[in-house]
């Protein structure tokens, strides 16, 4: 049996990584400075709402340190950091402020490109800006000048896995993210977020093309078809086209390619700034015309205005001796692209079918075949 679709309005919200990470270093540092245990703490969301998380563990060391840790509650979103173990270990340094380190499970930038120094822990902006305030809140009441914070989750290097932190140059763990302090179950705010960092990468390391691709499958086409670009050129946009053409004319990027297949280009031929299924349909009508433009019979294009799918429309117009409907799809798709981009952007689109071969692209060029069908 089918499995129902959940309902939205009832999912659970709940908690960033950089909600947990502050509630946990805010309990270690008010447990260093009162000389009292803790096993809740309250902190201030970036929302302005305040949100109180109890803790899993807090212990004492020999050395004068404190660690607590906060186990993250995702809600009803499928995260791989549900679960986590938001651990901060607080100790007395030397010189005055807050001092923020990575530990085990915490990522380490080894690019630019991601708002952050390269060698530094990937504790983004947000996240680092509310553990620095709330400890040295807690620090006011009576405890030293200095700290050092060290913020570990224990297996987060296998949760990053399920991530794309290795493609943006993040490696040995996890980001601390979160810019609300809140999780929406089912959200598209995160996988923005990747494209958005996944785009600015490639720009800080010079890429003056990118690759906005619809996927893993349709990535690694592109792959085959444009060896010449480094691994940071291909950027995988989901259904965010818009969005990500965007981001790279903000980036300064001057040629953008979108490579995908006839399901999600027909939808930017249509001029959807977002492709996914629930949202929008293939406009079986605009693919008829196209065909009927292009030369097609009257009786080819009225079978695609009545296909069941954009892959059928194609499988029609081949049935139908009308081998012109990829590039149709495609220069209409170059158009809309570019409008997206907001002018400054070359834009082209290559158009593969299911085993990757090009069968439209615009501005046209030679046809060509890439090697073996990658794996999703």
């Amino acid at each position: 049996m089918k499995e129902a679709p959940k309902d939205k309005s009832r999912l659970r919200t709940g908690f960033t990584t950089g909600a947990c990470a502050t509630a946990a270093a805010r309990a270690a540092a008010e447990m260093l400075a009162s000389g009292a245990d803790r096993t809740r703490v309250t902190i201030r969301l970036p929302i302005g709402r305040r949100a109180t998380f109890p803790l899993e563990r807090h212990e004492r060391h020999p050395d004068g340190s404190v660690t607590c840790a906060v186990v993250k509650d995702a809600g009803d979103d499928p995260d791989c950091t549900h679960g986590a173990h938001l651990t901060a270990t607080v100790r007395p340094a030397p010189s005055p402020g807050v001092h923020l380190k990575g530990g085990e499970g915490v990522g380490t930038v080894t690019r630019p490109g991601l708002g952050l120094p390269v060698g530094a822990p990937a504790i983004n902006p947000v996240p680092r800006r509310m553990i620095e305030e709330h400890v040295a809140e807690a620090l006011a009441e009576g405890g030293p000048e200095g700290v050092e914070v060290t913020l570990s989750v224990p297996g987060g290097a296998e949760m990053a896995t399920k991530t794309l932190n290795a493609r943006l140059g993040i490696e040995g763990g996890i980001s601390i993210l979160g810019t609300t302090g809140i999780v929406k179950p089912y959200s598209t705010a995160a996988f923005r977020a990747s494209v958005e960092q996944g785009v600015q990468v490639a720009a800080a390391q010079g890429a003056t093309e990118v690759v906005l691709t619809t996927g893993g499958r349709s990535e690694g086409f592109a792959r085959a078809l444009r060896p010449d670009l480094p691994e940071a050129a291909f950027v995988q946009m989901g259904d965010f086209v818009g969005f990500a053409l965007q981001c790279a004319a903000r980036c300064g990027v001057r040629r953008v390619t979108v490579c995908g297949m006839i399901g999600k280009l027909s939808k930017l031929a249509d001029g959807r700034r977002q492709t996914h299924a629930a949202g929008s349909q293939v406009n079986t009508a605009l693919l008829a015309r196209l065909a009927r433009a292009g030369g097609a019979s009257r009786e080819v294009a009225g079978a695609i205005a009545e296909a069941n799918t954009a892959r059928h429309a194609m499988e029609l117009a081949a049935a139908g001796g009308f081998a012109g409907l990829a590039d149709a799809v495609a220069e209409r798709a170059a158009r809309h692209a570019a409008r997206f981009a907001g002018g400054g952007v070359e834009v082209a689109v290559v158009l593969t079918d299911f085993d990757g071969n090009v069968v439209g692209r615009h501005p046209p060029e030679e046809r060509t075949k890439p090697g073996p069908k990658p794996r999703d």
